[in-house]
């Protein structure tokens, strides 16, 4: 996988978007224009953490697998090997789903 050459630093995490829906539950095509932006994410790699002022370190709160949700600006683009991925920082992440 690209994402295992790619480890973020400090508190960011590399996340996967999920794909948007393109057909409704009653079977009609949905244009690209009407899809609403994925905010639910799968969490692919995670930094080490942040330094606290303390100087210990403080782990990012999520781990690798985990459902994530996202808010709906931000984050940084980034493509390995032709798949798109998302960078976002611990603390922009609002929750993670449970099961």
């Amino acid at each position: 996988m690209a994402f295992r050459k790619f480890l973020p630093l400090f508190d960011r995490v590399l996340v996967e978007r999920f794909t948007a829906e393109t057909v409704t539950k009653g079977g009609i095509m949905l244009p690209e224009k009407s899809q609403g932006k994925v905010l639910h994410a799968t969490v692919v790699a995670v930094g080490p953490g942040s330094v606290n002022p303390k100087g210990d370190l403080q782990k990012v709160s999520v781990n690798v697998g985990e459902k994530v949700l996202l808010p709906e600006y931000g984050g940084t683009k980034v493509t390995l090997e032709d798949k798109d991925y998302f960078l976002f920082r611990d603390g922009d992440i609002l929750g993670k789903y449970v099961d």
